[in-house]
């Protein structure tokens, strides 16, 4: 049986890959830890730590380790914060993992504001994370429900999902370049314009996706810049400094020396996704997903309705 403190320790002292260190944040002595880490090695049969007089380190067990640990110590949390709620009470929380679409896009704000009209004293938890996290996040029901840019696989045993948003890409320019006065642009127009790229950072290839997109659409970038980010992207499209592809739902009242156009013939978007594990533990949870889903039809008209175009 694992050591919920042995493994906070363990976490502490990789994290700072410094026993003193960890053991200040911890508010114990040194030794004391080290016997403690010592006794987690021998009870799991596993060496987590290479040590030297002048540092320690994790091993490449020690990696994987940590990565459970920390997510086993994360459920433990939020497993007693529940215990408390319940044992005064009360329904629990809400744990909600989101990617940044699900803010902007007004479908995640909207649910909220909701939830808090039907039960103003929940608590609400919400983690910024990508999607593989938010999945093993719902298979380890740290996460009650993921907001996510692609679903999880086909058939997976423990995840349900629904489609909530398709977000189309319209092209952001600036408002002097000489392509803005025209009503329709061609492949042929945009090939070889300086562009920002948009990149979600969590997607090592969402550079090579976005120029195998241009290209499969008649065009290819010259990339001059990379955005972590739309609202990013858009400051630097007003500035002057190339073009961009930005989701629709972000051009409400579009930037100051932006024009914006559609680009029929592209056709891309970007998506979101609600997905929620199959078993249902408490009824709050059940309700919250659905006051999610009954949100779709209402972003589907604002995201129709934005643009200014």
């Amino acid at each position: 049986m694992l050591d919920l403190r042995q493994l906070r320790y363990f976490v502490a002292v990789a994290e700072t890959e410094h026993v003193g260190r960890a053991a200040e944040q911890l508010h114990i002595s040194q030794s004391p830890l080290s016997r403690q880490i010592a006794q987690l090695e021998k009870s799991l049969g596993l060496t987590l730590f290479e040590r030297s007089q002048q540092r320690i380190r994790l091993t490449s067990d020690g990696r994987v380790f940590l990565t459970e640990a920390r997510a086993l110590l994360r459920h433990a949390d939020r497993l007693e914060n529940l215990g408390r709620r319940l044992g005064r009470g009360e329904e629990g929380g809400l744990c909600i993992g989101y990617v940044a679409d699900a803010m902007h896009t007004g479908i995640l704000p909207t649910a909220l504001r909701t939830l808090r009209d039907q039960r103003p004293g929940i608590h609400v938890a919400l983690y910024d994370q990508e999607s593989a996290e938010q999945f093993e996040g719902l298979r380890q029901r740290s996460l009650d429900i993921a907001l996510v840019r692609t679903p999880p696989p086909e058939g997976d045993p423990d995840l349900d999902t629904a489609p909530l948003l398709r977000d189309p890409l319209l092209l952001a320019l600036p408002a002097e370049h000489p392509l803005a006065g025209q009503a329709e642009l061609t492949p042929e127009a945009l090939d070889g314009q300086p562009w920002i790229a948009v990149g979600d950072s969590h997607d090592p290839a969402w550079r090579d996706t976005f120029v195998a997109s241009c290209v499969a659409s008649g065009f290819t970038p010259d990339i001059r810049l990379d955005a972590a980010d739309p609202l990013t992207a858009l400051g630097l499209v007003a500035s002057g400094l190339g073009l961009a592809l930005i989701q629709k739902s972000m051009m409400r009242g579009t930037t100051d020396g932006v024009a914006v156009r559609e680009l029929p013939w592209h056709g891309a978007s970007v998506q979101l996704w609600a997905a929620w594990h199959r078993v249902d533990l408490r009824p709050v949870v059940a309700s919250f997903r659905e006051t999610v889903l009954a949100g779709r039809g209402a972003a589907q008209v604002v995201n129709q309705n934005s643009g200014g175009m």
